[in-house]
């Protein structure tokens, strides 16, 4: 992991719906709650492989109850469904933050396929 992967702030909205992200350079991402859910990087979303990953609908309404920083390198996002078990890493939330437009597009496909709502 590089300097530039580091966050430098990482705020909750007070909606708890939003988490604001600001990285060592300089860059600054907003992921929804809904999004972070979906994207968790929890064996329970993503499987133990790509062909495992879990479609998740019905996600519209989560909403964030708690981050907790993991070490140095992580925080643990902890969602009103109660999902709490993915990790998310400086990394992969810069990643989920550069990519959110592609992820978002690929995921509402992905729910249109499967007969799935976000509600």
């Amino acid at each position: 992991m590089n300097a530039a992967e580091w966050p430098t702030e990482i705020r909750l909205s007070s909606a708890r719906d939003t988490l604001h992200i600001a990285f060592e350079n300089g860059e600054k991402v907003a992921l929804s709650a809904e999004f972070l859910r979906i994207s968790s990087p929890s064996a329970e979303v993503q499987g133990h492989s790509p062909s495992e990953r879990k479609v998740l609908g019905g996600k519209k309404q989560v909403l964030i109850t708690g981050v907790q920083p993991v070490g140095n390198y992580a925080v643990r996002i902890i969602f009103s469904d109660g999902h709490s078990t993915g990790l998310y890493s400086w990394p992969y939330l810069l990643e989920l933050g550069r990519d959110k437009d592609a992820l978002w597009a690929r995921y509402l496909a992905e729910l249109e396929e499967r007969g799935l709502s976000r509600g």
